[in-house]
């Protein structure tokens, strides 16, 4: 009698997949744990094998069909003989980690051969791979496909690697913000510790030199990478041309895979001319030569927050134009309240609602028109230096994208399937040049990724579990979904809330502005967002995003053993908070 072979149980609260591929056609020999079919869903990869040795009968399914576990997905004639030969490998797919129960977790199945390049891609590359752009995305792909054995080149125009974030991004901005604080904190802190300075004076020019150094040994720490991994370096600028074919500043160099990785470049407002002196874009604002004592910054958004904030600490009276009623949207709004009320508590000066229609340059800076969002009397700001941080564009222009038959989305965006793929064979893209989040550790993540399912693993980005943090003072992180949004989702949720003020280690600091916010399923206690506003907020929130990829619940934290004193203690109060049960408040 044929034995059913049926959809294994794949975790819990997975009740479907979907039929990837079949290993065996009907009337092939199959022997006892040998595979059968490959199973996708969003959580896992699995393979069904064979319960016994014979001959398969029939697949009572399609590849690409959904199914229910328990489903019939093939009939086996135990014992019987049939046609004997090697199963073909299954094409590479990224599989998510599974939050399945140890004993209901499938199999781990092998990993596939490399992904096959395109059918068009010439017969002799000169390389397996090639990205295009040495941001975070394109020079940690590039390493990751050295490190699995592709021969890899980098295109990138600049004449340092690190891209934006590492030249005139995320770490010239960090290394600005930390010295304006110092400042900040010599003037105003110290002296409640004791130490007590009769003057304080600023040399911007050695605070920029500090900076400087710091973003030549980290770019200068990327061009060892290459060198380490065998990277070959193309500078220039990128075309892509087609499948299998880009060129370099006009030169042709063919690859087996390219992947596109050029990042994003600063957003503009109509009307308003950029000259990176008195109308700039971070990257103005990151080498300004002295103090201006009107800065106004339009846009509330993490950018303009953090460099507001390192020349509002070294003297400029700042005021935030906002189009929304709100800053930083997309955060956890009890977050952005408490938010806006330090930075005003700080000297900002916030215009929420508002538009800027007009930028007139005069001998003494810039005189910007200012109205409602919503309509209504229009006013002006007066400005020695106004910055326009109104987000970031996909840095998607002249490389050749749409000529060679790239899709691009209406925001420029590269479109992208769940593995990367594009809509020409054999290109791929990655990073701020694709929807998502526009953040570094997103762009390394997608590049590790994308290195691997080329490879034949199964590379994966879990997209609830992207942190994000705003460098400002306090600091603001957050991870998983906003209270808003579970509102939204109809997702039953609990709150663990707890201040810093309560916190010994942040009293000891003197830093106890703040709070932490844990949001758990209200059935099952699993964590599904945590939201910190206070000091070292981006170092904390790591804790809260492992939490999120492991599927642990906030009784999980609660339970861990934290060091004491340390400000870590508030995620697990907060964690202990959402059971009603913090010990120190």
């Amino acid at each position: 009698m044929p034995i059913e072979i049926k959809v294994p149980s794949l975790g819990e609260s997975v009740t479907t997949a979907t039929v990837g591929k079949w290993l065996k056609q009907p009337g092939d020999a199959v022997k006892a744990d040998e595979p059968i079919v490959e199973l996708e869903t969003d959580k896992v990869s699995v393979e069904v094998p064979s319960p016994a040795d014979g001959r398969l009968e029939n697949h009572a399914v399609a590849e690409g069909d959904e199914v229910d576990v328990g489903a019939v997905l093939a009939t086996l004639e135990k014992g019987a003989a049939g046609k004997s030969g090697a199963a073909k490998a299954a094409p590479a797919k990224p599989a998510a980690k599974t939050d399945a129960k140890p004993e209901d977790a499938p199999k781990p199945k092998a990993a596939p051969k490399a992904a096959a390049p395109a059918a068009d891609v010439p017969a002799n590359t000169d390389y397996d791979i090639v990205v295009i752009g040495a941001g975070p995305g394109g020079y940690v792909c590039a390493i990751r496909a050295a490190q699995l054995g592709f021969k890899v080149a980098c295109v990138e125009k600049r004449a340092t690697l690190g891209g934006t974030c590492l030249n005139v991004g995320c770490i010239p901005s960090k290394a600005l913000l930390q010295s304006s604080e110092n400042y900040h904190a010599a003037g105003h802190d110290f002296a409640s510790h004791g130490v007590v300075i009769d003057s304080i004076k600023l040399d911007l020019a050695k605070m920029q030199a500090r900076k400087a150094d710091i973003v030549g040994a980290n770019v200068k720490g990327v061009e060892y990478l290459f060198k380490k991994n065998g990277i070959t370096w193309l500078k220039g600028h990128g075309k892509v041309e087609g499948t299998g074919r880009l060129t370099v500043d006009g030169k042709p160099v063919t690859a087996k895979h390219i992947i596109i990785a050029a990042g994003s470049d600063s957003a503009n407002l109509p009307g308003i001319e950029i000259d990176e002196k008195v109308i700039v874009t971070s990257t103005g604002a990151l080498e300004l030569s002295a103090v201006p004592k009107r800065l106004v910054v339009i846009g509330g958004g993490v950018i303009g927050l953090e460099l507001g904030s390192v020349w509002g600490r070294l003297g400029a009276d700042v005021t935030v134009v906002e189009f929304l009623d709100r800053l930083v949207p997309g955060t956890d709004n009890e977050v952005a309240t408490q938010f806006q009320k330090l930075l005003t508590k700080q000297g900002f000066k916030m215009k929420l609602g508002h538009k800027v229609t007009k930028a007139e340059k005069t001998k003494s800076g810039v005189v910007l028109t200012v109205e409602p969002s919503a309509g209504g009397q229009a006013e002006t700001l007066e400005a020695d230096v106004v910055l326009v941080a109104v987000g970031r564009t996909a840095a998607s222009k002249n490389m050749g994208l749409e000529e060679a038959g790239v899709e691009l989305d209406k925001r420029g965006r590269v479109v992208t399937d769940a593995h990367f793929a594009t809509s020409v064979p054999g290109v791929y893209a990655i990073g701020d040049v694709i929807a998502g989040p526009m953040l570094a550790h997103k762009a390394e993540e997608e590049g590790v990724a994308l290195a691997e399912i080329l490879a034949g693993q199964a590379g994966h980005v879990n997209y609830d579990a992207i942190p994000g943090v705003i460098y400002t003072w306090p600091e603001v992180a957050s991870v998983g979904f906003t209270e808003e949004q579970l509102k939204e989702k109809g997702t039953e949720y609990k709150i663990g809330k707890f201040p810093f003020m309560a916190n010994g280690r942040a009293r000891a600091l003197g830093m106890t502005d703040g709070f932490v916010k844990v949001l758990a399923c209200k059935k099952t206690d699993r964590v599904l967002g945590v939201h910190i506003i206070g000091p070292c907020a981006g170092e904390l929130i790591a804790e809260a995003t492992m939490a999120i990829e492991f599927g642990a619940s906030a009784e999980d934290i609660g339970r861990v053993c934290h060091a004491h004193p340390t400000l870590s203690e508030a995620v697990k109060e907060a964690a202990l908070g959402a059971d009603g049960r913090s010990l120190n408040i």
